[in-house]
């Protein structure tokens, strides 16, 4: 699993979550980022590009070394400074209310520790931050749903861990953040796996 986490997987993710059908909601989830920026699951960075001209300062966290050199000339096109600063979002190397902004997209579904991955966002983020998500997950119809726990254990292994039932709102205010806005729908594709969560959060 290690070289098809590493080498083959990034570059699957690159090409499902970077469709033309997700950009729309990717620059909806980048509104409002500002200053310094922390942005877990990071990924071959198909947020950079989106990145509105508020965010000076971007510490990403993303476990993939493919994963990291894809996203490299994006970065260099980037108005905004982009740093790795680790691997693992339940373990961030930042010091305390060091963040004005966060952003998750298509990341809650696969981290192991996800409570403790959005424990260490809300330390990071001053009082008054945000946390823009954007996630695929659990949907409110039975049959839909019924479908996502039976495909989630070949999901969990094919996508390296990645759930299919969680609740990325859920998840949201369970670990202290207040809501401020939620949009939940149905994106292209089947629908188990097209079941979308767009969501604002904020440290109060």
């Amino acid at each position: 699993m290690g070289l098809y986490r590493e080498y083959v997987l990034p570059v699957l993710v690159d090409a499902t979550c970077g469709s033309a059908a997700l950009r729309s909601f990717r620059e909806r989830a980048v509104e409002g980022l500002r200053g310094e920026v922390l942005e877990i699951g990071f990924g071959s960075g198909l947020n950079v590009p989106h990145y509105p001209p508020e965010v000076r300062v971007v510490y990403a966290v993303e476990p993939a070394h493919r994963a990291r050199r894809m996203a490299e000339e994006r970065v260099l096109a980037s108005h905004a400074q982009v740093h790795h600063v680790g691997l693992d979002g339940a373990r961030i190397p930042l010091p305390d209310a060091s963040c004005d902004s966060a952003l998750s997209t298509f990341t809650l579904c696969t981290i192991p520790d996800v409570e403790g991955a959005l424990a260490e966002v809300h330390r990071v983020l001053r009082p008054g931050g945000t946390f823009h998500f954007l996630e695929h997950g659990l949907s409110p119809d039975a049959g839909v749903a019924r479908a996502q726990r039976w495909l989630e254990p070949v999901q969990r292994r094919v996508a390296d861990g990645c759930h299919l039932t969680r609740d990325a709102a859920g998840l949201v205010r369970d670990a202290g953040f207040a809501i401020r806005s939620v949009d939940s729908r149905y994106g292209l594709g089947p629908s188990p796996w097209s079941w979308l969560t767009l969501g604002v959060a904020e440290v109060v």
